[in-house]
């Protein structure tokens, strides 16, 4: 008998629970705050052990991190070879947000003001930020066929992080900002080359 149906429900059980312990965690660190928030809660929230929490999640810290960046990376790599570096992140930042629901959109950046708000969380993510720059500048260093130690394509992976990270600040400080749409014009004004207009 084939199991691969019943893999594939475990699967999903899985990641339906990983996604309910998170979205617990969200709505309790927005209620009583990151810290005063113990796991012991947010299992109870979940309706799930503190050590089921422990196995999908490392560290408290681990809650709030993003884990989208293999699916951008993937998206970077398939994007269309015709496409120069900023016109990819751009066809890849419209890709990944097309497919988030609105609360998906909203978690994301609710996890994004807490990474930029509370120091444990922004400590933790430094290694993200490290790991996003590099995998980002080897592939925009392959799509063109450069080393990725060549300092133009460290220039131009700088300037796209730059611009995304400014936009992701803005968007965390006020969560009415049509971030995609906003994000898509700044890419849009970094490919023309940043005129003041």
């Amino acid at each position: 008998m084939n199991d691969r149906p019943a893999q594939g429900l475990r699967e999903r059980k899985k990641a339906r629970t990983k996604a309910l312990i998170q979205k617990e965690a969200l709505r309790l660190f927005r209620e009583k705050g990151y810290a005063a928030t113990t796991v012991e809660q947010i299992a109870e929230a979940a309706e799930v052990a503190p050590s089921t929490v422990f196995r999908y999640f490392a560290t408290k810290e681990d809650l709030i991190l993003d884990d989208q960046f293999p699916t951008f990376i993937h998206e970077l790599r398939t994007a269309p070879a015709d496409l120069g570096p900023v016109a990819a992140m751009r066809f890849v930042v419209r890709t990944v947000m097309a497919v988030q629901s609105p609360e998906e959109l909203a978690e994301g950046i609710e996890r994004e003001r807490l990474m930029f708000t509370v120091p444990e969380l922004w400590a933790a993510n430094l290694e993200n930020i490290v790991g996003a720059v590099s995998g980002i500048r080897d592939v925009l260093a392959a799509r063109a066929g450069r080393p990725p130690s060549d300092p133009e394509i460290r220039n131009v992976t700088g300037a796209i992080l730059g611009v995304i990270m400014a936009v992701w600040l803005d968007w965390s400080a006020d969560a009415e900002l049509d971030g995609p749409a906003v994000l898509d014009e700044a890419l849009a004004h970094l490919e023309a080359g940043l005129p003041l207009r």
